[in-house]
């Protein structure tokens, strides 16, 4: 029995995988989170074997959430399943640890078997994933790939209006460190100031226009 959790900051979204993933043979989903912190709450109450995530959600993202789950469980498979297609997201969640990328555009099936794969350590990518990155890898790294997880999830959060201080409660860091992270983000990125960043962020599509429209 493989056992999964689900991270996607919509309960409707999460009935229907769960729906979908129980009536399987051999799958079960043991337990939901919203956000990352109920994420990361969650591998402390379930011997999950495997955790599909969404990237959007509300604080932190789904790729502080893979960070922070894997340093708790680090035999934990990670299946991000996003709408989110740009090279920035897609590298650094594989970054942080994931070991699938499937789009939401994806056929349910596709979602089974990207679960029984990932669950006995095999990589799996949906086809517009895969496209991506072959041409990253052709055309080189993008400015953002020079990025850790944890500076691309400040430089995210900073694009989305998160002040230093709501980035710190959401990372559980200091404003310090958040500052520290921000400079360091400012030099590898050759920003010499936030409206650069935001423009930057913006081009890699790490701001998210539907969310941004709906709040």
């Amino acid at each position: 029995m493989i056992r999964i959790i689900l991270v996607d900051d919509h309960a409707v979204v999460r009935t229907g995988y769960r729906r979908l993933l129980d009536a399987e043979p051999g799958l079960q989903v043991v337990g939901e989170a919203a956000s990352a912190d109920e994420a990361n709450a969650l591998i402390l109450r379930t011997d999950a074997d495997v955790a599909l995530v969404d990237l959007s959600l509300r604080g932190s993202s789904g790729i502080e959430a893979i960070r922070r789950m894997l340093a708790r469980q680090p035999t934990l498979k990670v299946l991000v399943l996003s709408m989110h297609e740009g090279a920035g997201h897609i590298t650094q969640a594989l970054r942080s640890g994931a070991l699938g990328y499937l789009t939401k555009y994806c056929e349910p099936g596709d979602v089974i078997d990207g679960i029984r794969r990932v669950a006995t350590g095999k990589r799996v990518f949906s086809p517009e994933i895969a496209q991506v990155l072959a041409q990253e890898a052709v055309d080189g790294d993008g400015a953002l790939a020079h990025l850790t997880p944890r500076e691309f999830e400040v430089l995210r959060m900073l694009a989305h209006g998160e002040s230093a201080n709501c980035i710190a409660s959401s990372m559980h860091l200091s404003p310090k460190t958040v500052l520290n992270y921000l400079t360091l983000i400012r030099q590898k990125l050759n920003a010499d100031n936030d409206f650069k960043l935001l423009h930057l962020a913006a081009r890699h599509g790490l701001v998210d226009m539907s969310r941004t429209i709906n709040a």
